[in-house]
């Protein structure tokens, strides 16, 4: 084969890849790698195995390996992450990054990441530590399908996210980025979990959907907000917010609020973890299914304009 002839192959699997649904591409490097390790270290011998495997199948695959990598983004890193601040009394720093892939002139989904408490500051900085508590896997994923959106982290204090902080986030972002009203989107992980609870029952008609990890609330003002779609995550053996009784107080556990927003004739959600502790974040953020789930909730009616009004 010539080296035209090669590189123009290569570019029309690369062309191929790029078109499949960005979450059936998401780490498909792993398979390249894989099936690499099996082939060299598989007991056949070669020419048994090339006997198996035609040279045209094993020079296709070849190709698709090095679509993967072409086609594959690199992991999110903080520096990539811009420093804002929102004006007025509340001033509150928060990151935020545009991933690529946007046509014409369309408005972005917006994701809100809210941290847990060991992360409150000023600093604007801790908030991302640990990758932005895994949240940064849905960022890798949107870049990696070329799909376009707008990620925030803000931060707060006092171990608290007071709604009107979050929706003043909001509202800067608004301001700045080309982001569709009908398309934001709040996930956050044990305070933080707490936190997007909060901010829905404060502003029940102003979110496409919710994503709490870890976290708790009181059943009290879940009525307004049983029709939000919620993805709801905790694990079994939560060793610090407990799965069911939260810390043994009017906040109750995940499992107690999806009951009640089920029996209320909700349907979110819920994914709980056999076996594991509080720290689920990474491996519920990393869920294939997560991102698209999002993307694909709407609000419903007018969009909020996230004045007091609103609530």
């Amino acid at each position: 084969m010539s080296r035209s002839s090669f590189v123009a192959r290569v570019q029309r699997l690369h062309g191929a890849v790029s078109r499949i649904p960005f979450a059936l591409r998401y780490r498909r490097a792993d398979l390249c790698n894989s099936a690499a390790h099996a082939a060299i270290h598989a007991s056949i011998p070669q020419h048994e195995r090339l006997g198996v495997l035609s040279r045209n199948f094993l020079a296709a695959f070849f190709l698709f390996c090095i679509g993967t990598q072409l086609s594959s983004a690199a992991e999110l890193e903080d520096v990539e992450l811009a420093k804002f601040w929102t004006p007025g009394v509340l001033h509150v720093p928060y990151r935020a990054i545009v991933t690529p892939g946007r046509r014409d002139h369309e408005l972005l989904p917006l994701i809100v990441f809210l941290h847990g408490d060991w992360q409150d500051g000023t600093d604007n900085e801790s908030q991302l530590a640990g990758r932005g508590n895994g949240s940064y896997e849905l960022v890798d994923t949107a870049r990696d399908g070329d799909v376009p959106l707008v990620y925030i982290a803000p931060q707060t204090t006092g171990a608290y996210w007071p709604p009107d902080r979050v929706v003043a986030v909001v509202r800067d972002a608004l301001a700045r980025w080309p982001v569709d009203p009908r398309r934001i989107y709040l996930t956050g992980i044990s305070d933080g979990g707490a936190g997007v609870w909060d901010a829905l029952k404060a502003y029940p008609r102003c979110f496409a959907a919710g994503v709490p990890m870890s976290g708790m609330t009181e059943l009290a003002g879940l009525g307004p907000i049983r029709d939000i779609p919620q993805w709801v995550f905790h694990g079994e053996k939560d060793d610090d917010t407990d799965v069911e009784t939260g810390y043994d107080g009017a906040m109750v556990g995940s499992r107690a609020v999806v009951r009640s927003l089920r029996a209320m004739g909700g349907t979110p959600r819920y994914t709980e973890y056999p076996g594991e502790k509080h720290v689920i974040w990474p491996r519920a953020y990393a869920e294939d299914a997560l991102l698209p789930w999002m993307l694909d909730q709407r609000l419903r009616g007018k969009p909020c304009n996230f004045a007091a009004s609103a609530r």
